[in-house]
């Protein structure tokens, strides 16, 4: 795939480290639904490059990241399904300009 410069853009796959960060993370009965989803994305990603993080994972892999009380292995992994994320879905707020608020569902500036 060629990009507006004409370099082709590197495929990505889950490293190894990431993978098995991604692992525990699934393992653990004390890991959150966001944790979870972005750790299966990532391990999905292990062995081809033609998989990407779909947007429901990218946001939960970006709400991971934000919080604090996520372990270290939760964060790696979900910084590698983040990686994988095609550029479309990043910082994309919709044809209004909007961005909808998570918990009510409502559009919000």
């Amino acid at each position: 795939m060629a990009t507006k410069t004409g370099k082709a853009n590197k495929s990505k796959v889950t490293s190894k480290k990431a993978a098995k960060n991604a692992s525990k993370t699934l393992k653990s009965s004390k890991t959150s639904k966001a944790s979870k989803s972005a750790a299966g994305s990532a391990l999905s990603q292990r062995a081809s490059a033609k998989q990407t993080t779909s947007k429901s994972a990218a946001k939960s892999a970006s709400k991971v990241l934000k919080d604090g009380r996520t372990s270290k292995a939760s964060k790696s992994a979900a910084g590698s399904a983040l990686s994988q994320t095609p550029k479309s879905y990043k910082n994309s707020q919709g044809a209004s300009g909007y961005k909808n608020s998570s918990k009510t569902g409502k559009p919000k500036k």
